[in-house]
């Protein structure tokens, strides 16, 4: 007790000395008589401090009294919560995370669900993205309702930054499953639409493609409504994953829809080309260009239906997902950050249409194909004569002079005969390229037209340059893409088979990617195959798998991504394979990628919590059981459990 007054007394002291010196309004020590408890005189003494919003002072009483008597009770602690909470200091924030979580270890009835959330909306405008995921986390541990709209708050913040985009996106995966496993329960929350589409859109903005893959599977499992901009975001993801099949789908799921928003899903058009560009399917891409040009005619037409139904992942399989998606509601604060400009999708006068980069892809595409004539067809339904005049005028400036002739003759043929300029242009080319046969059959067919040529006529010039540079570059990238078109289709084959359980045949199509000299497998075949495994709890596979990405990357050509490694991590884990644990999060940190460490001991503890607590490595019998007990200490140490 004698030691207790004297910490009591030193406390007080050294609390009237600091706020004498920094506090413009001192706290007064209370009048208490020495017979009364020195519990009540610290928590009289922390109340004040509280009370004048006198942080360090708090503090320091707070540590003298956890110290003497453990924590205070929750309407104490609740009330020393809010006023940390309101500090501006990250390192006061730090703490206010790091004493809640440790008064609710202790007691769950310590800081109560108002605190926790003004702690936690404070960490989030702080960009404290770890710590505020601590909290949402401990949250849901302990069965506090954190609000759609303080959810949505904090995502939004979390999201701005890259390791906030990791975090919230394995918090989302986290608390989906926490939904689904108690779903019956009236009181859990389900996670709305906003909170998908911020964190799906940041997952495009920072290219974890896989991860957006991962989540708008989890949006149908838990069956939250996509609307317009899930839909332009789910666009996006598959894009960057090449799946064609996905994004044909969405296109037919929203069908002809409004005029008014016609700009909003330019976007999906424009991602649904660019795939069907690294397919190198000219012919499907003229006809989705043909479609958009369209538009225009069928925008009044509106769906019938509201919400419509859409398989993810292929029609066949019977036991496939389905997402709910309403094309036509767009909500407030849903998104952010993908509305950037459209690459091969024009918007302009209410109206959608096809740029410059479009059209030199497809004169490029049909030209390798000598499919000319059907190129003059989608020339002339998109835009007329003076589309195929800029069109000619390009092939002659890069010297495709008989393709200019070509689409010449194509567009009499068809009864929609060009200017005299035009062929003026391409005669000019003929006897420029001293090509003197082509240009006696080409002056014929001008005569026969009735077409009088007088080479003293100063030959205009194309306004449309842009064109012409933008078919020059495509000459030139030739046949030099990232991913050869063949890949996107064993893919395609390959996610089939994955999500039907098809192992044999999935096995088979990967061992066809193997091999192949000309090609590799993407960090997508990973990552389909790897999903496959895990979803049949076959981790064994993982491993055999992690050792084919690793030789890609020692032979330079593969570039693992942050979610694929992460998605390993997470598998071995729940196979016991903790030496491939430790390599993977080893490769991460070489490559500067973040690590989840709370997100790995939340797996571990699932399955692993009492896993060589107390064995040693002198305590096992051979090298092998001595080496996984080193591996799983290593590891624990890593997240903090000891």
């Amino acid at each position: 007790m004698l030691r207790k007054r004297n910490l009591v007394i030193e406390s007080i002291r050294r609390i009237s000395s600091k706020s004498s010196l920094f506090c413009t309004t001192s706290v007064q020590p209370a009048r208490l008589s020495w017979e009364a408890s020195s519990q009540v005189i610290l928590k009289k003494k922390l109340e004040t401090a509280l009370k004048h919003h006198h942080i360090d002072d708090a503090w320091d009483v707070f540590k003298d009294y956890k110290r003497l008597y453990g924590f205070p009770d929750s309407s104490t602690m609740n009330r020393f919560v809010t006023v940390l909470s309101y500090s501006s200091d990250p390192a006061w924030l730090c703490k206010a995370d790091d004493l809640s979580r440790l008064a609710l270890k202790q007691n769950s009835g310590l800081v109560n669900s108002d605190a926790l959330t003004k702690l936690l909306l404070s960490l989030a405008r702080a960009q404290m993205s770890e710590s505020a995921c601590n909290i949402l986390r401990t949250m849901l541990e302990k069965g506090f309702v954190v609000t759609s709209d303080v959810l949505r708050l904090v995502v939004m913040h979390m999201v701005k930054t890259e390791v906030g985009t990791c975090l919230a996106s394995n918090y989302l995966v986290q608390f989906c499953n926490r939904f689904m496993e108690l779903k019956r329960n009236s009181n859990v929350i389900k996670p709305d639409t906003v909170v998908f589409n911020l964190v799906l859109g940041s997952c495009v903005r920072f290219g974890f493609s896989l991860k957006g893959q991962e989540l708008i599977e989890l949006m149908a499992r838990v069956d939250v409504v996509a609307d317009g901009h899930s839909v332009v975001i789910m666009s996006c993801v598959y894009e960057m994953n090449g799946m064609r099949d996905e994004l044909k789908k969405l296109k037919e799921g929203i069908g002809r829809v409004p005029s008014q928003l016609l700009c909003h899903y330019r976007r999906l058009y424009d991602n649904l080309l660019s795939v069907e560009f690294k397919f190198d399917d000219v012919c499907s891409a003229g006809r989705v260009v043909l479609d958009i040009c369209k538009s225009k005619d069928l925008s009044s037409v509106q769906n019938l239906e509201k919400v419509m139904v859409l398989p993810v992942g292929s029609h066949h399989i019977k036991s496939g997902l389905r997402i709910r998606i309403s094309p036509e509601l767009l909500q407030r604060d849903s998104s952010l950050g993908v509305d950037s400009e459209a690459t091969f999708v024009s918007y302009a006068d209410s109206k959608l249409g096809v740029t410059n980069k479009t059209l030199a892809k497809l004169v490029y595409g049909y030209k390798r194909r000598e499919n000319l004539p059907e190129l003059s067809k989608l020339l002339f339904s998109v835009g007329g004569t003076k589309l195929c005049a800029d069109v000619i005028d390009a092939c002659v400036a890069v010297g495709w002079l008989e393709a200019a002739h070509d689409v010449l003759d194509d567009m009499d043929s068809a009864g929609n005969p060009m200017d005299l300029v035009i062929y003026r242009k391409v005669l000019s080319g003929y006897y420029k390229s001293k090509m003197v046969r082509n240009a006696e059959v080409l002056v014929r067919q001008m005569t026969k037209a009735g077409l009088v040529t007088d080479h003293s006529d100063e030959i205009k010039d194309c306004e449309n340059t842009e064109l012409r540079a933008l078919l020059v570059q495509e000459i030139n990238a030739g046949e030099q893409t990232k991913v050869p078109s063949m890949l996107y289709e064993l893919n395609t084959s390959l996610y089939y088979f994955c999500k039907a359980k098809m192992q044999g045949d999935a096995v088979t199509t990967y061992r066809k990617i193997q091999k192949m000299k000309t090609i590799s497998p993407t960090v997508q075949s990973f990552w389909i195959l790897v999903d496959m495994y895990s979803s049949l709890g076959m981790y064994r596979e993982i491993t055999v798998t992690w050792g084919d990405i690793k030789r890609n990357v020692a032979s330079r050509d593969l570039e693992v991504t942050q979610d694929l490694l992460e998605k390993l991590v997470v598998n071995f884990l729940r196979g016991g394979y903790f030496e491939r644990v430790m390599e993977v999060i080893s490769c991460m940190k070489e490559k500067g990628m973040y690590n989840d460490v709370a997100m790995y001991k939340i797996e571990y503890l699932k399955v692993h919590k009492n896993l060589y607590r107390t064995l040693k490595a002198a305590d096992a019998v051979t090298e092998a059981q001595a080496q996984r007990v080193a591996h799983v200490r290593a590891f624990r140490k890593l997240v903090g459990i000891i």
